[in-house]
């Protein structure tokens, strides 16, 4: 279950995404699989070769990437998710989350 998230900040993702940018949307998550996170970090690009050459360099395998409707992007979540984060100074998210 996702919340604490806005419209504008979803659309913004979305249009960056669409765009070939690796685009960052971290939100508050809830899922019993993993009980020890409450948030998930999606960095996406609509651009898949752009995407995984930039998740190679974060150790990210390129079977993780999901490819929901139009927006391919790999979850990030518990250290790995503060690791890239501070990494690509997403400084607003880091602070907004508390991560």
């Amino acid at each position: 279950m996702a919340f604490g998230l806005k419209r504008k900040e979803l659309n913004k993702w979305k249009r960056e995404v669409e765009n070939g940018k690796i685009a960052f949307l971290t939100h508050y998550w809830l899922d019993s699989r993993f009980p020890e996170c409450d948030t998930v970090t999606k960095a996406g690009c609509s651009d898949v070769d752009k995407l995984i050459k930039w998740g190679k360099q974060y150790g990210l395998d390129p079977s993780w990437i999901h490819y929901d409707d139009k927006y391919p992007h790999y979850d990030l979540l518990g250290e790995r998710q503060k690791q890239i984060l501070t990494a690509e100074r997403q400084w607003g998210q880091l602070e907004k989350f508390h991560i």
